[in-house]
């Protein structure tokens, strides 16, 4: 399976921080065979002074999507992040994060997209194309 990731961090040193991320997923998700340079943005959906650097990567692993949202939800704590963005009025209330990483597209060993809506999974990620942040970086990876 080909996973497209998009990777952001605004807190700390963001460079390093989004090193480490890769690092992780190749130790416990998969090969890294394509990432994206650095990608500067203001925070999306909320205000802060702190400009994310963000980067897209394509993984290939055996793993089910479920089990990949796992380990990068994994990945997440380890480097810091304590939760995800809480649901109020059912939309994400966005802050200041460490590290945050999403699934943005799934192809399994034919090129067929893989398509879920599973309340806690959605694929392909359903603001992707709204956000610069993940789709200029997709593009220079080849993943749009």
């Amino acid at each position: 399976m080909h996973y497209y990731l998009s990777l952001g961090s605004n807190l700390g040193n963001r460079e390093q921080t989004l090193q480490e991320a890769l690092q992780r997923i190749e130790q416990q998700i998969g090969t890294v065979t394509r990432c994206s340079s650095f990608f500067y943005s203001e925070p999306w959906g909320f205000e802060s002074p702190n400009p994310f650097c963000n980067i897209c990567c394509c993984v290939e692993t055996p793993m089910q999507p479920m089990d990949v949202l796992n380990a990068t939800q994994a990945i997440e704590r380890a480097l810091g992040r304590n939760q995800k963005s809480p649901i109020t009025n059912h939309k994400p209330v966005y802050s200041d994060r460490p590290i945050d990483i999403d699934i943005i597209r799934v192809y399994d060993d034919t090129q067929k997209e893989i398509v879920s809506n599973d309340p806690l999974l959605t694929i392909p990620h359903p603001l992707y194309k709204q956000r610069d942040f993940v789709v200029i970086p997709l593009r220079e990876i080849g993943g749009e």
